[in-house]
């Protein structure tokens, strides 16, 4: 149920489908998790592969000082493990707030100096992909998630 300003939900112009939206609207905070986590996840694995596999990543750090290896590394675990995390709703809003901090970052960091339009390698993506994590995290994993069957979340 959302709330609104009386506590009382609008009606339904065609009260037909109350049946309809009573059980789609559990399904839709899926749907959302679903389409932030795999969107994420299917990035941090363009780092791992650009990487040489997680392997020679891993066999790399140690070696090296590189300040640009660690920032590789914590961005693919925050994408991959993290988008993988938030699509099955496990341990949602750590991940979610995480990279919902990396958006920011690069939103402000990198992509803020060339404008709005994301053609122009500006700010409108991570922006808006930010927000919706920043939601995706205030909101958790809902309540088909692997948070909500463990009882617990962070």
């Amino acid at each position: 149920m959302s709330a609104t300003r009386d506590g009382i939900e609008p009606k339904l112009l065609f009260s037909g489908l109350t049946r309809f939206y009573d059980h789609a609207i559990p399904l839709s905070w899926v749907i959302v998790r679903i389409a932030v986590g795999l969107n994420l996840a299917i990035h941090g694995w363009g780092k791992i592969g650009r990487s040489g596999g997680p392997g020679q990543l891993l066999q790399k750090l140690p070696q090296s000082a590189a300040i640009g290896d660690e920032i590789t590394f914590v961005l693919m675990l925050i994408e991959f493990v993290g988008g993988i995390c938030i699509t099955i709703g496990l341990f949602t809003r750590f991940w979610a707030a995480a990279a919902a901090v990396e958006m920011g970052v690069l939103t402000f960091y990198l992509y803020w100096g060339n404008g709005y339009g994301w053609l122009a390698r500006g700010y409108e993506y991570t922006l808006m992909w930010g927000l919706v994590l920043f939601a995706v995290a205030l909101r958790g994993g809902g309540p088909i998630s692997l948070d909500r069957r463990l009882g617990r979340e962070l």
